[in-house]
């Protein structure tokens, strides 16, 4: 019933909140009540990408090794799997700044009135003769032939100076 939501939840802010003892609590009462191992598995995948974010890039790659190893091994052996990730979580510096740019990109594009901004030719891919005629990739600076990264716009004109990383220009 509602433990389901409520325990999940206590135990994403104990992780959130760098409460291991608390964590392990939740992860425990969870698991131990017949909570899916995978349910709760999946639920770090996403607090890793969340709450974790770029803070520790790592985070991720624990999760779904997580993931994979209570997939591979099941109940009861998965649940020091779990533990460790959890208390790794708990433990784990916190960012959610990608979370927050890519929630405003969404809004961006919910708000838009109009047909989206088409992209920019010289960002578009050239297969064809035509394509290269009618400018498709004309003007593209391939970053890789540069010692330094290279003075280029990548988004439409009507967007540009927006940064979705801070506040999202109006």
């Amino acid at each position: 019933g509602e433990e389901h939501y409520n325990c999940i939840s206590a135990l994403h802010k104990s992780m959130r909140g760098s409460d291991e003892n608390a964590s392990l609590y939740w992860l425990a009462r969870m698991l131990e009540g017949g909570e899916d191992p995978l349910y709760v598995a999946r639920r770090l995948v996403r607090f890793a990408s969340e709450d974790i974010g770029l803070a520790d890039p790592l985070a991720l790659t624990q999760a779904v090794a997580a993931y994979q190893g209570c997939h591979f091994i099941g109940m009861p052996e998965c649940e020091v799997i779990l533990a460790q990730c959890v208390v790794y979580f708990a433990r784990a510096p916190k960012s959610i700044e990608v979370y927050k740019a890519y929630s405003n990109v969404k809004e961006c594009l919910r708000t838009h009135t109009g047909p989206l901004p088409p992209v920019p030719l010289h960002l578009r891919n050239a297969p064809t003769r035509l394509m290269k005629n009618l400018g498709y990739g004309k003007g593209y600076k391939y970053n890789p032939m540069y010692k330094e990264p290279v003075e280029q716009d990548y988004l439409p004109e009507e967007l540009k100076g927006t940064d979705f990383f801070k506040e999202r220009k109006t």
